[in-house]
């Protein structure tokens, strides 16, 4: 596995399915924050420091394709793909599979934009960028 692809681990939580124990569909959107997240401290930082840093992150564009359900129970692994920074908006793509039996259950894809606190676009210092780009 390359540097820019980082990997995280964990079981469906019941509280995540529905009556039939079938993971609803806007779990996975929170699994690719939890991607995101470890994929950002892999790296040597986390949200709290880009925030106090003066940079919110805020998903611009989101698309999943469901392959196949996850259950309850399951062990869920998330593959995390940094593929672009560019000055002001990062891309994600993501894999997420059964861990168990290695069966594919979503592919996807986010890009995230550079915000002040105040909400305005804006670019990403040279440190962050230099952080991002060393994944790639």
């Amino acid at each position: 596995m390359s540097q820019r692809t980082s990997t995280v681990e964990f079981r469906v939580r019941y509280a995540e399915t529905d009556q039939m124990g079938v993971v609803y569909h806007s779990h996975y959107l929170v699994w690719c924050e939890v991607g995101r997240t470890e994929h950002l401290r892999s790296h040597g930082t986390n949200y709290a420091t880009v925030e106090r840093a003066g940079t919110n992150l805020a998903v611009a564009e989101a698309s999943l394709r469901y392959h196949a359900p996850a259950r309850y129970d399951n062990l869920i692994r998330v593959e995390t793909t940094l593929t672009a920074v560019r000055s002001r908006v990062i891309t994600f793509d993501y894999l997420i599979t059964n861990a168990e039996t290695g069966e594919r259950l979503v592919t996807a894809r986010t890009t995230l934009i550079a915000l002040t606190p105040e909400g305005k676009p804006h670019s990403f210092s040279a440190r962050m960028r230099e952080l991002l780009e060393t994944g790639l």
